[in-house]
């Protein structure tokens, strides 16, 4: 299908515009752009859930500015909706304004929607091309692709390491491996996250805060600590505010509720170990409509994830440093043939400061 510079051009703008969304969760992140004589007259984002998705936001812009969208061309990241949820759908206020084209970078996997909102348009006389820019809109929405598709959140781990991969000496020391632009990295990454995940080990160790503070956000994603003996107690920074979520595979009644009645969520998911269920806490997160996860743990809880399955990728920052025996990324058993080999590959490599960031999936 032909697709000519402006369409590229529009397409850029609303993928741009898509990745504004980070509040939209569960939603999908949704950018919009309208052209009418070849400008762009107008663009939209989809907003927190019960707000305005990007068609509707694109469209209200429009006419805040004075423009009429009669006979415009509209390109939109994901197909549109065509069912009642929070808001009316989105194809019946298209339909409505007398635009003319819908171009869409990927259709919508969510079974309410898949196909639905192009067959309402082309049926209301409205030319529809898709397929512009697909890869890109996909990898925005990755995780509502995941639980769509899956019934699970897309899972990532990141890991801050040297160049010889350790993650901290055996003293529990680990800051900083890596740089100060890594960090503000990374914060990017939690932003886009719907829920962080930790171990119990590490809150013992680090006390982290799990919350994005490098970038300017609204959002927090939501925290997750897996504590199989439920060990955390309240004063835990990863605790403050309310709104967590302890995982652990021993219910202890007292303890539940002094932590339930500070506003945290206690779940007892044992596994036939007596540890956390890793895989069930994934499922369970999907049913919650968790859309990416993303994973700061030890080594242990990080060895666990990955033997269990549980990981789709890792985000890996690696310091140009080499610190000799100490703690590693995590620590697999050993085989004795390469054809037990775990694969991943490689699906971005780029400098960040220094330090060097890879994303590689499994």
């Amino acid at each position: 299908m032909f697709f000519d510079s402006i369409d590229f051009m529009a397409m850029t703008l609303a993928l741009q515009q898509a990745k504004l969304s980070i509040n939209s969760s569960p939603n999908p992140r949704v950018g919009c752009v309208i052209v009418k004589e070849k400008r762009i007259i107008s663009c939209g984002y989809t907003k927190s859930p019960g707000g305005n998705h990007a068609e509707i936001d694109a469209l209200l812009n429009a006419a805040a500015q004075g423009y009429d969208v009669y006979n415009s061309t509209v390109y939109i990241t994901l197909e549109p909706c065509s069912y009642f949820g929070y808001t009316p759908p989105c194809t019946e206020a298209l339909i409505k304004s007398g635009i003319k084209k819908v171009i869409i970078a990927i259709n919508d996997p969510n079974p309410l929607v898949s196909g639905k909102g192009v067959a309402q348009l082309i049926s209301a006389g409205i030319s529809v091309k898709q397929g512009l820019m697909q890869k890109e809109a996909y990898e925005i929405n990755i995780g509502f692709f995941s639980r769509m598709q899956r019934g699970i959140p897309w899972v990532r781990m990141k890991i801050a390491s040297s160049l010889d991969n350790k993650t901290s000496l055996y003293n529990n020391s680990s800051q900083w491996i890596t740089s100060k632009e890594s960090r503000n990295d990374s914060h990017i990454w939690r932003a886009r996250s719907c829920a962080i995940l930790t171990g119990i080990g590490t809150v013992l160790k680090d006390n982290p805060r799990l919350n994005v503070r490098s970038i300017k956000t609204s959002h927090q994603p939501y925290r997750i600590v897996i504590d199989s003996y439920l060990r955390i107690d309240p004063f835990f920074r990863v605790l403050k505010g309310g709104g967590s979520c302890i995982f652990t595979a021993t219910d202890l009644p007292m303890k539940r509720k002094i932590l339930e009645d500070l506003g945290h969520e206690v779940i007892v998911l044992p596994n036939n170990l007596g540890k956390v269920d890793l895989q069930a806490v994934i499922i369970e997160l999907g049913k919650r409509k968790i859309n990416e996860l993303h994973i700061e743990a030890g080594y242990q809880l990080n060895t666990a994830l990955i033997l269990e399955g549980c990981v789709d990728e890792l985000l890996l920052y690696i310091s140009p440093i080499l610190i000799g025996e100490a703690y590693n990324m995590f620590t697999l058993p050993p085989h004795y043939s390469l054809d037990k080999k775990i694969k991943l590959k490689f699906h971005e490599i780029q400098k960040i400061g220094p330090d060097i960031r890879i994303l590689a999936r499994f």
